[in-house]
């Protein structure tokens, strides 16, 4: 049988009807919407591109988006200082500092600044260690994604071996935290892991998080294996090969289409949840 699409679209578009709602019964029973504060530092296209796809579905959903735009030479201070004034604003429930930043600001620094109530984005280390811990709290929004993805098609993880080639610390190891919590054993592999086919080939679920265009082979992916591609490159194809796996695997996310749009709506959904 042809191998059973995984919609990503479809999933999101769910999700933001399920904020929607949740949103209009907020404001029926007199509570002000969830507020999401995006930071953008510097005019970067694909940053630009993915923080203006934001605050639009923030505008479609009847939340508060407040725009925050600094030029590219903005010092960390005052970032830093711009950050404590949304983290002490009651009106905002979810703060974004639009990544990759400006190289003389030190990211770290500034993802540890953001209130961990606030941090809807799931980087700050108290949210990764909550998760770490299995007592999540917010989540990195991609992997979370996935895992809501997985379960559109019915697919829990329990006893699965799950492979997840990737290691960052946004995608790689959140991803085998998520499915480690749904009971899945999990192997989580990297560009440099010796003998990347083979523990690929042993994978019912493989998820591919390694940033590097079809790097991984349609023919290191066994018959009947879920396939979750969680990259995108300007070729328009993901992190792994996947025109030859259609017809083999049981099911497969599309590049485009797939594991994208979720990433904005579960930032909104956690927006939500902040509020």
């Amino acid at each position: 049988m042809p191998a059973k699409l995984i919609n990503g679209r479809a999933v999101a578009d769910a999700v933001l009807d399920d904020v929607r709602q949740a949103v209009d019964a907020r404001k029926a029973s007199g509570l002000p919407p969830p507020g999401l504060a995006v930071i953008l530092v510097g005019d970067d296209p694909a940053s630009q591109t993915y923080v203006g796809s934001k605050r639009r579905t923030c505008d479609k959903l009847g939340l508060v988006s407040e725009a925050h735009d600094l030029p590219a030479n903005a010092s960390e201070d005052a970032l830093l200082a711009l950050i404590d004034r949304c983290n002490a604003n009651a009106a905002i429930h979810g703060i974004l500092v639009q990544l990759p930043l400006p190289a003389h600001i030190n990211a770290t620094r500034v993802i540890e600044r953001i209130d961990p109530a606030k941090d809807v984005d799931g980087f700050h280390p108290y949210n990764i260690g909550r998760l770490a811990q299995r007592m999540p709290a917010l989540r990195p929004c991609t992997p979370f994604g996935v895992m809501r993805l997985l379960a559109s098609i019915g697919e829990s993880g329990r006893g699965k071996h799950a492979v997840v080639v990737g290691r960052s610390a946004i995608l790689g190891k959140p991803m085998a935290m998520m499915l480690l919590e749904a009971n899945a054993t999990v192997t989580i592999c990297h560009s440099r892991t010796r003998n990347l086919p083979e523990l690929v080939k042993q994978a019912d679920i493989v998820v591919g998080a390694v940033g590097k265009p079809e790097f991984i082979k349609a023919d290191w992916i066994k018959d009947g294996a879920v396939v979750v591609d969680a990259g995108f490159h300007p070729e328009k194809c993901g992190d792994i090969e996947l025109t030859p796996l259609v017809d083999r695997v049981s099911a497969y996310t599309p590049v485009p289409g797939g594991v994208g749009p979720m990433t904005i709506n579960t930032l909104i959904f956690q927006t939500l949840q902040s509020g």
